[in-house]
């Protein structure tokens, strides 16, 4: 375990915060970690081990305490506006926001990360690529060389990016979704789970399908 205040504050304590709470404790790169949600009881552990330490009002304080990392896990299926908040919060009262990922993902090191990133269980994110702040790149996911993730983008379970990607801001890629090498998909758009994806998609779309085609 590394020494002195590397504490961590995970902001929101549902499922999603139980995969990054895991990848945490497999990585063991932390002397505590303790949840803030606002509806859970301070009583609760998750996984018998980490607790509930405050509510949302609480993270001034806390950050005098010696908290200085911060981490958002609350997920997003298509609306990323309570995401963006709270990590907006969390960065202006002066939080640390780490990347986090699971020991068991392949990461290039020939990429190029933002801030408050989540890489899950066996993913893979190959050379080349560019991901934004606050992506989610869940289990299993691929994401081919010279992709480009936005800010807030969320990549499901299973789904592959081929080489060359381009994903916008606040995107929703569904379970098991692929995207042919070198497409766009704009802003705020939804894949759903299962689509195969053969032609650019533009903003606010949402598209599903073999091959996907827009929801009407």
């Amino acid at each position: 375990m590394l020494t002195g205040s590397r504490k961590i504050l995970l902001i929101g304590g549902g499922g999603h915060c139980r995969s990054v709470a895991d990848a945490l404790i497999r990585s063991d790169q932390y002397d505590a970690i303790g949840i803030v949600d606002k509806h859970a009881d301070d009583s609760e552990k998750m996984f018998g081990k980490i607790p509930v330490v405050g509510v949302d009002d609480d993270l001034p304080i806390l950050k005098k305490d010696g908290w200085n990392f911060a981490f958002v896990t609350v997920g997003s299926v298509g609306n990323t506006d309570l995401r963006r908040k709270l990590f907006s919060g969390i960065a202006s009262l002066g939080f640390r926001i780490p990347n986090i990922a699971d020991p068991s993902a392949v990461v290039s090191e020939n990429s190029t990360f933002g801030k408050g990133i989540f890489i899950g269980k066996n993913t893979i994110v190959n050379a080349g690529s560019v991901i934004g702040d606050a992506a989610i790149l869940n289990t299993s996911s691929v994401i081919e060389h010279d992709c480009q993730i936005g800010a807030f983008v969320h990549v499901s379970p299973g789904a592959v990016l081929c080489g060359g990607v381009r994903v916008g801001d606040d995107a929703h890629i569904g379970a098991r979704a692929v995207v042919k090498q070198y497409l766009t998909i704009g802003d705020k758009s939804i894949v759903g789970m299962g689509s195969v994806v053969i032609r650019d998609i533009g903003s606010d779309v949402t598209v599903v399908g073999c091959p996907a085609k827009p929801v009407v």
